[in-house]
């Protein structure tokens, strides 16, 4: 995994990492997110220490997509992440900072990003959740929940309310198609706003191949 300019970091940190058993938030997903935020900061600035770490460190705990804890995933994070750093004798500033990177970037944490690392990686983060890595993530974690493709008698959930837990296409509408609105970055924006686009190209075919009308 190329982490440059940072192996050496990525060396020392990524073996504490937990075995997920997660294709969807792996070692490949970390290095995707590094080469996001390398693209966003280039543009906005920021720390890179702090901003690597962050990215390295931020899915430090498993915590299962369907279990109850999801919302705290982040927080828990966050914490251990600020045990392996101390632990490595950082500055107390960067740990903090790191620290409030990662509790910040989780979509259902709902904490605000109050630094420019933590914008960053919230951006690089949600980046991987759309466009073509973004729809083979959301059918891969489908099918690790046992989720159905679409639901049959109302692929668009004209007449029920959406529901992502039990079709993969409902979480087009429930989630990936509405977080290009939340990005806090002008690069991360633009970034959003292409990969939304194949979003939106991909549902729609995949739509008119159930025979629907165009909507």
């Amino acid at each position: 995994m190329n982490f440059a300019p940072y192996q050496d970091l990525a060396d020392d940190l990524l073996p504490l990492l937990p075995n997920r058993g997660d294709g969807a938030h792996d070692l490949a997903h970390l290095q995707r997110v590094w080469v996001s935020a390398r693209a966003i900061a280039a543009a906005e600035g920021g720390d890179a220490d702090v901003l690597a770490a962050a990215v390295l460190l931020h899915d430090c705990v498993a915590v299962e997509k369907s279990s109850p804890l999801r919302a705290q995933a982040s927080r828990l994070a966050a914490a251990r992440a600020r045990e392996i750093l101390a632990a490595r004798h950082w500055p107390e500033a960067r740990i903090a900072a790191v620290e409030h990177a990662i509790a910040a970037h989780s979509f259902s944490a709902g904490i605000p990003t109050e630094t420019l690392e933590a914008r960053i990686l919230q951006d690089a983060d949600r980046l991987d959740a759309i466009g073509g890595i973004g729809i083979a993530r959301c059918f891969y974690t489908a099918g690790r929940m046992g989720s159905l493709l679409y639901d049959p008698q109302d692929p668009r959930a004209a007449h029920r309310p959406l529901d992502d837990a039990r079709f993969a296409t409902d979480h087009f509408r429930a989630k990936l198609l509405k977080l290009q609105d939340g990005f806090k970055t002008a690069t991360g924006a633009e970034l959003a706003r292409q990969r939304t686009g194949l979003l939106a190209d991909f549902l729609a075919s995949f739509e008119a191949e159930l025979g629907l009308p165009k909507a």
